[in-house]
């Protein structure tokens, strides 16, 4: 459908001006018929929006392919195939070799992301033909009627053509925080989810049409961006460009005008100075450790909707749990009903199951119970009130089987009946032992009356027990060893919330969160010094987010209700359970596809793998940046051959760099994620750089001055590889530490190669190296072994110097 401007109108809900919607008059109770659904397919009227933004393996090809250094490092190919051997060309092939890995993972991750994606979608219940169906979300058309319960999302814009309680919170569009009470005939705006009740609306808009429709697919999307680590690379890169042009420039002016040496020698000596400044390595292992991670946790039924989610969950110091779901599982079982003030427990049991029945769509607590007592269906409900997490009680009224009405109330004891109330003595030495108790109360006044709660008759305690997760006191003990603190944040009692956390290990007082201060800093004081918050209301989860986030904490928001969407949405990291509201899994970083809160440690090592593996690599790719800048400014300085051809530094950053970054990149580490990663790297990187620069040179001008005639500058090569390589070498054996057996073995198999190329004449003639004589190569190694010791002492130093 298409408007013009002239038909807009500026809806008083939306700040943007809305098309006006068009509807068509449907039966709500029997929906479009499915002739009518083919209809509007074939005009086109469908919801059209992807609700999962994947990029497409062409994408995946040209962001691999198109980049920056990938066009330098083609050019310098292109020129080495034409006037040197093969093996001067290697470091092309690498490059091919190194993009097409990056390709398959990415594509790889991304076939696991969009797997996991169908398997986490939601799919609303439509009424086609009298029937409900679930179905895709894009597979709505216009004039669907939708069902809609506590938690779901509203993926359309729509008009309400039923409403039995229904609560709708808009605050994710608008900013209002309180819930929307709907009504037939009132606007239902896409990106809004039901808080409370239960009924139906009429698609009006679909598609792009409808207003916030990018929020579903924003929702979902992979992404690379919001990121420190990969923020921090580009920082890098841009600074590696800037030092790499000007240097390059007079790199090509010296070897090419100034000496007299063979032109296509020169030309590849020139080639083989500037290839080593790019570390085009660093880019595609950063995304094959990301992508990698990504297919790791997918197989753990784990879906990382945005890709940084997997390294901020590794920088999160505070998680909040919400306890149902979390701790605890979702269902629960009654195990005692006790009357009070001599009510007549048949008559409560009647009540009891009446209110169970008026609920189309009960929560854990209220299945429990009609579980407990079904419905006799003698008494008839005249109106009901859901249960909403705010007010923390639900309602309804009766017609009982003698006639006369009735209305009854099912919430919090604390909260319905006054402080000085004899049953609540009883609720708190119930809570003290981790129930969950709620009061069923007959109400004197009409359930439409905002102060319906204020004058209830106590008839009964409906005592629950809730199941505790068995991985629940593992997950907690792995947070309090990794200095990430755990914060309970819950609706319910804080002394029953509080003796379900002692139960799996977490220590710390309850706090009544009702008596929390309402300004953010007394707030975040008092979220320093506790551990358990009970009788949170949704608005104060966001507050009790926004204050731990100001005090600077990383904080991470997990929970499964649509009470928890608010603070999921504000949290740094929001997880949401699989099985929890369609709400909470949109606004979500990552979704636990099977509920398993124990998946979480394995979420945070992979971001802390991949965090911690990367500053590792960074390290390598950065020295060899630095050293490869200061060589090729001094060689310019001295007005000398460059001492290196392409092959010589193909081999050195394959031993020293390339094959062990693969490793170190993918190995488990559990190291706490830290900040400022550009700086962390840095500090280490330029010393390396500097020293393994100086070294390496100092034995070249003294390999000049010792050989002479033919061949001479091969000599001078091959003492310079070795000075080289020597230092490298020890470069990553610091990098690899703390040392397992397997580190070991690495850096032992990179020296043992290149003795192999030392050794076999083969490999000599093939990489052009020869160690002529024994005084050079000796001062070599005697160079390379005071520029360790030299590495070591200034590595420890700015460690104690400048920590970060």
């Amino acid at each position: 459908m298409t408007h013009t401007d002239a038909d807009a109108e500026l809806d008083p809900v939306h700040p943007v001006p809305v098309p006006p919607a068009r509807a068509t008059q449907v039966t709500p109770a029997t929906g479009l018929t499915w002739a009518e659904v083919a209809e509007r397919v074939a005009r086109g009227e469908v919801n059209d929006v992807p609700v999962r933004s994947s990029r497409s393996l062409a994408d995946i090809v040209r962001a691999n392919v198109l980049t920056r250094f990938n066009a330098i490092i083609g050019v310098l190919w292109l020129i080495m195939l034409c006037v040197a051997p093969i093996q001067d060309s290697l470091f092309g092939f690498v490059i091919l070799a190194n993009t097409g890995i990056g390709i398959i993972q990415e594509w790889r991750a991304q076939q696991t992301l969009d797997a996991l994606a169908v398997i986490g979608e939601a799919r609303p219940t439509v009424r086609r033909d009298g029937t409900a169906t679930a179905i895709s979300t894009s597979d709505i058309v216009l004039d669907d009627v939708i069902e809609i319960g506590p938690g779901d999302k509203v993926v359309v814009d729509g008009t309400c053509v039923e409403a039995d309680g229904l609560e709708i919170d808009e605050s994710l569009l608008t900013g209002e925080a309180d819930p929307v009470v709907k009504r037939p005939g009132d606007p239902m705006l896409s990106g809004s989810f039901v808080v409370a009740g239960g009924g139906a609306f009429q698609a009006t808009r679909v598609g792009r049409e409808a207003y916030a429709a990018q929020l579903a697919e924003e929702a979902s999307r992979f992404t690379l961006v919001h990121s420190e680590l990969r923020t921090g690379i580009s920082t890098i890169l841009k600074y590696v460009t800037w030092m790499m042009v000007p240097t390059a420039i007079a790199l090509v002016v010296s070897q090419l005008l100034v000496k007299d040496t063979d032109v296509k020698d020169s030309l590849a000596r020139t080639v083989g100075g500037i290839v080593p400044m790019v570390p085009e390595g660093l880019v595609l292992l950063t995304s094959v450790a990301f992508a990698i991670g990504v297919i790791r946790l997918g197989r753990k039924q784990c879906l990382v909707q945005e890709l940084p989610a997997i390294e901020g969950l590794a920088r999160v110091d505070t998680v909040c749990l919400d306890k149902t779901g979390t701790l605890t599982e979702g269902g629960m079982q009654v195990t005692e009903v006790r009357m009070l003030d001599g009510s007549d427990e048949r008559h409560v049991r009647k009540a009891l199951g009446a209110l169970g029945e008026s609920d189309p769509r009960p929560n854990a607590s209220l299945q429990a119970i009609i579980d407990a007592c079904p419905d006799s269906e003698e008494w008839r409900c005249v109106e009901s009130l859901p249960f909403s997490s705010a007010r923390k009680y639900s309602g309804g009224s009766f017609i009982e089987d003698d006639g006369e009405s009735s209305t009854w109330l099912l919430g919090a004891p604390d909260v319905l009946l006054p402080a000085d109330a004899p049953a609540l003595a009883e609720t708190v030495r119930l809570n003290e032992r981790g129930m969950r108790v709620l009061l069923l109360a007959r109400a004197r006044r009409d359930l439409d009356d905002p102060e319906v709660a204020r004058s209830v008759v106590p008839a009964a305690l409906v005592v629950l027990e809730q199941r505790l997760r068995p991985d629940a006191a593992d997950t907690l003990r792995f947070f309090a060893e990794q200095d990430v603190r755990a914060k309970v944040v819950s609706g319910d009692n804080a002394v029953s919330v509080g003796a379900v956390a002692a139960k799996v290990g977490l220590r710390g007082g309850a706090v009544d969160a009702r008596r929390l201060p309402a300004d953010r800093e007394g707030m975040a004081r008092e979220l320093d010094g506790a551990t358990v918050f009970g009788r949170v209301t949704p608005q104060q989860k966001r507050e009790m987010v926004g204050a731990l986030r100001w005090r600077g904490h990383t904080v991470a928001m997990t929970g499964d209700g649509v009470n928890d969407v608010l603070a999921l949405k504000d949290a740094d990291i929001g997880v949401a359970m699989g099985s929890g509201a369609e709400a909470t899994r949109a606004v979500a970083q990552i979704v636990l596809l099977d509920n398993s809160f124990a998946v979480l440690p394995s979420v945070v090592a992979e971001g802390r793998r991949v965090i911690g593996n990367i500053t590792r690599v960074a390290t390598l790719f950065l020295v060899k940046t630095v050293y490869s800048v200061l060589l090729a400014v001094l060689v310019v300085c001295a007005q000398v051959d460059y001492p290196f051809l392409p092959r010589h530094l193909t081999l050195l950053s394959t031993l020293t760099i390339g094959v062990p970054a693969f490793f170190l990149a993918l190995a488990p580490n559990r190291e706490r994620a830290r900040p400022h990663f550009v700086r962390r790297v840095m500090r280490y990187a330029v010393p390396g750089g500097v020293v393994a620069a100086a070294a390496t040179f100092a034995v070249y001008l003294a390999a000049r001055g010792h050989y002479t005639g033919p061949g001479a500058l091969d000599a001078e090569t091959s003492a310079a590889t070795l000075t080289l390589f020597l230092v490298s070498l020890w470069v990553l054996a610091i990098i690899a530490r703390p040392y397992t057996w397997w580190r070991l073995a690495l850096v032992a198999a990179m020296a043992v190669a290149f003795l192999c190329v030392l050794a076999v004449p083969r490999l000599q003639d093939f990489f052009a190296l020869k160690l002529v004589g024994t005084a050079m190569p000796w001062l070599a190694v005697g160079v390379a072994v005071a520029a360790a010791a030299v590495l070591e002492a200034l590595w420890r130093w700015v460690g104690r110097r400048c920590p970060v």
